[in-house]
C-alpha cells in the first residue's frame, strides 16, 4: 500500500488550517487546539516547515507562524518533500546504488514514469485545493505518458 506518513498528513492539516486564516499569525498552541494535534507534534512540524521555507515565524508577544507564500503556491508535493524528503516510490527512484537488482532490472525506467506521475499529481494540488469542500474538487487531471518521461 502506498501511503504518506502520519507526520505528513498532520503537516497538511496544520497548513490547511493556517491557509483558511492566511492573513493571521498562528501560535503553536492555537494550531494544536484547533487541529487536535498534540502541541509537541505541531511544534516539531512547524520547525520542519520553517526550515523548508513553507512557513515563517515572528518572535515576540505578537509573534507566531504564518505561510511563507500564498496557499495557492504551496503544493502537497512541497509538504511531502519537506517532511519526508524526495518523492520516490522505489529505491531506484532516488539512487541506483540502493538496489541490488539495478544492474539487471529491465523495468527501472518504468518505475521512473510512475514516480513522475505521482509527483506530478502531488504538485497539482495546492493548499487552496485542500481547504475547498469536497464537492468543489471536481478537477480531472490527465497526464499523458509522454509528459512523464524522465
Amino acid at each position: 500500500m502506498l501511503r504518506i506518513s502520519k507526520l505528513t498528513d498532520y503537516a497538511v492539516v496544520i497548513l490547511s488550517y493556517m491557509a483558511k486564516n492566511n492573513a493571521e499569525q498562528h501560535a503553536a498552541t492555537e494550531v494544536s487546539s484547533a487541529t487536535g494535534i498534540s502541541l509537541p507534534t505541531v511544534s516539531k512540524l512547524l520547525k520542519t516547515l520553517s526550515k523548508a521555507d513553507i512557513v515563517s515565524s515572528m518572535r515576540g508577544s505578537k509573534g507566531g507562524y504564518y505561510l511563507a507564500r500564498g496557499p495557492e503556491a504551496i503544493t502537497v508535493a512541497n509538504v511531502v518533500f519537506a517532511v519526508e524528503g524526495p518523492i520516490a516510490l522505489t529505491e531506484c527512484s532516488l539512487s541506483v546504488d540502493h538496489c541490488e537488482q539495478s544492474g539487471s532490472c529491465k523495468i527501472r525506467g518504468n518505475w521512473a514514469v510512475i514516480n513522475r506521475a505521482v509527483k506530478t499529481a502531488l504538485e497539482s494540488v495546492t493548499l487552496v485545493d485542500m481547504i475547498k469542500p469536497v464537492s468543489d474538487l471536481s478537477v480531472e487531471i490527465r497526464m499523458p505518458l509522454e509528459d512523464l518521461s524522465v
